[in-house]
């Protein structure tokens, strides 16, 4: 990688690509080198501006006149480019057209809501803490048990979606997820199953498979009301299943790989279970699951002191401002209860903040809080693995060793 002044607008320069599976194994140095050079950095291989700065981030995702996310929260423009499935009505859409929706599912999803589903859930995660450890004994992969086991298991029932073919779930995040990035060979290895993959989400959508009580009946229901059209129901049932079950999965990766290399902290979430909820944030913050989003400049916007040009895209890297020395002090790096975590954005910010951070914090507290019931300590079992993915920081495998309480 190498930084450079572009001679005529004094403009770092990086030839770096963010999405080479080296920056993807491990991306806090490009994070760091990225922070060091300046509010705006030209990355010369996508042809895109790149803020890395917390104060530049969060003010472009509060700033959706300016920075706006119509077309397209990846590097594909839509203003140029025809998007591989129906763009998002939350995701890739600015006000009005993104009012609607937004507010049916922030009422479906809210804290209100959610509460009717707190006892089950906790419930659920203690019976999948006790399953595992019958099963598996104190040393087994974290991911495929523990991380990916509890959001299958209990996000797509509130969805209302049937048993049958649910393991399409991931595959289909991921690939949703990676298309956010280049057509590279992370988007060319999901490519074959992309229509069967698609079609499968779509069905699950529709108002006759969906479950008479969940969180798409709901959306349904609204449609019934006129809140939103009955065109734009599908897809904000689609929005659930993509979003809604990758990013919780990784954020829950996150939190345990942070307690299995900070034993002290585990020790404070036992003596607290209270603290499950900071804890989830915090790793959220500290590994942030959702690395990067892009938006598209809707003027010439001033940044800095350079301007980035109407139409042109920009690259928010959400990872780098989460650990931005300027916002989170010396100890940025550090995976800290005592730290304060909100004002983070690795659930977005402004308008278009992730409408299901809620029911990822509800899952996180419940899996957390079992755990900390029945496991005294909580370390490192073997050599971990990552998976990567053009947008998300995700774990393949996360050997733990699990000492019973």
């Amino acid at each position: 990688m190498t930084l450079a002044a572009e001679p005529v607008h004094d403009l770092p320069t990086s030839d770096v690509d963010p999405f080479g599976h080296d920056v993807l194994e491990d991306p806090l140095p490009l994070h760091a080198a990225l922070r060091e050079a300046g509010p705006v950095v030209y990355l010369t291989r996508h042809d895109v501006f790149a803020f890395a700065r917390y104060e530049q981030v969060h003010a472009a995702l509060v700033d959706w006149q300016g920075f706006g996310s119509a077309a397209g929260v990846g590097l594909s423009n839509f203003r140029h480019e025809k998007p591989w499935r129906p763009p998002s009505l939350l995701l890739e859409a600015d006000p009005p057209r993104h009012d609607a929706p937004r507010r049916v599912l922030q009422k479906i999803l809210g804290p209100r809501a959610l509460r009717k589903l707190r006892e089950g859930w906790a419930a659920d995660a203690e019976r999948l803490v006790d399953e595992v450890l019958a099963t598996h004994g104190p040393e087994l992969d974290a991911v495929p048990h523990l991380t990916e086991a509890f959001p299958l298991r209990v996000f797509p029932d509130a969805v209302g979606i049937p048993q049958e073919g649910r393991e399409n779930l991931l595959p289909y995040g991921d690939h949703a997820f990676n298309a956010f990035g280049p057509a590279n060979d992370l988007v060319a290895k999901g490519a074959p199953r992309v229509g069967e993959l698609s079609a499968w989400v779509a069905a699950q959508c529709a108002r006759e498979t969906l479950a008479p009580e969940g969180f798409g009946a709901d959306v349904w229901a609204a449609s019934d009301r006129g809140d939103i059209t009955p065109e734009q129901a599908p897809l904000v049932v689609r929005s659930l299943l993509t979003a809604g079950v990758d990013t919780t999965v990784h954020g829950l990766s996150a939190v345990l790989h942070a307690f299995a290399t900070h034993p002290d902290q585990w020790r404070r979430l036992r003596e607290d279970p209270g603290l499950a909820r900071v804890a989830f944030d915090e790793a959220v913050r500290w590994e942030s699951p959702v690395q990067t989003f892009f938006r598209t400049a809707t003027r010439d916007v001033a940044i800095g002191g350079h301007v980035v040009p109407d139409g042109h895209k920009i690259l928010l890297f959400l990872g780098a401002a989460n650990r931005d020395p300027a916002r989170w002090g010396p100890e940025a790096d550090a995976f800290d209860l005592a730290r304060d975590p909100s004002g983070h954005v690795g659930f977005g910010m402004g308008i278009h903040q992730c409408v299901g951070q809620h029911v990822a914090r509800l899952e996180a507290e419940a899996l957390l809080t079992a755990l900390a019931r029945r496991v005294e300590t909580l370390e490192p079992a073997g050599p971990t693995r990552r998976h990567h993915n053009n947008t998300l920081r995700a774990w393949a495998s996360l050997p733990l060793r699990l000492s019973p309480a």
